[in-house]
């Protein structure tokens, strides 16, 4: 079984100071992808995984959630100037809107930008459509909310793969809810689906619907990052 780390990031800055939880600064992420290039990292799309995977090398996804329009201005020509491939996830609802389910200061990317963004550069995934907790809500509730997504991605005609990031990382764990909602996202033609984990997956996956991200927060030194990328958590020894 090979490794498969996968990437979790939020916002990004070009403010120094405004380093610290789920926004990194544009300096430390460019950082980031430096260090990937250089120690010869493939970057994958999780639509064309089994195609691209190295089976010999070193193999990373990274993904960013939410869709703010900072990863637009800051994220997004990083990834271009380093060739790196990602996941971009969206809440549907938000889209031209504001991150009201969070501080709601963060623009979220309009269609316009959605649409141009590189598709060899940029993969689009569900992040919900109202960016509720799925562990929270009804089989039901869930169901509706993932059919919104689907509605405003054929009204917008936008091209979104079958992979979605769950909103806060976390999903129904209950033994049969479990079953239900794995069903459900089957049955809703999802090929995968993330939490956080803070683990380094093998791959192929144990679970396509329980895959680990590796979150990166602002505070992090690029040790600290290294040293994640390795380990998945912090503080093993």
């Amino acid at each position: 079984m090979a490794r498969l780390p996968v990437l979790m990031y939020h916002n990004v800055s070009d403010n120094l100071d405004a380093e610290k939880g789920l926004t990194i600064s544009k300096d430390k992420l460019e950082s980031h992808f430096k260090y990937l290039v250089n120690e010869g990292y493939t970057t994958s799309f999780f639509s064309d995984l089994n195609q691209s995977f190295n089976k010999k090398g070193k193999n990373i996804i990274i993904t960013f959630d939410d869709v703010t329009e900072n990863q637009f201005l800051f994220a997004y020509p990083l990834l271009k100037k380093y060739n790196l491939k990602a996941t971009f996830f969206i809440p549907f609802f938000y889209v031209d809107k504001n991150d009201d389910w969070n501080s709601g200061k963060e623009k979220i990317m309009s269609v316009s930008q959605l649409q141009s963004l590189d598709s060899s550069i940029v993969e689009l995934g569900h992040h919900s459509y109202k960016h509720p907790k799925y562990h929270q809500i009804s089989i039901e509730s869930i169901e509706k909310d993932l059919d919104k997504s689907f509605e405003f991605i054929e009204e917008n005609n936008l091209n979104v793969v079958n992979t979605i990031a769950y909103p806060y990382g976390k999903f129904p764990r209950g033994k049969s809810k479990n079953r239900a909602f794995k069903n459900l996202l089957i049955e809703k033609g999802f090929s995968y689906g993330l939490r956080i984990g803070n683990r380094v997956n093998s791959f192929p996956f144990k679970d396509v619907f329980e895959i680990n991200r590796i979150d990166v927060k602002g505070e992090y030194t690029l040790n600290t990052f290294r040293f994640k990328l390795r380990f998945g958590k912090i503080g093993l020894f």
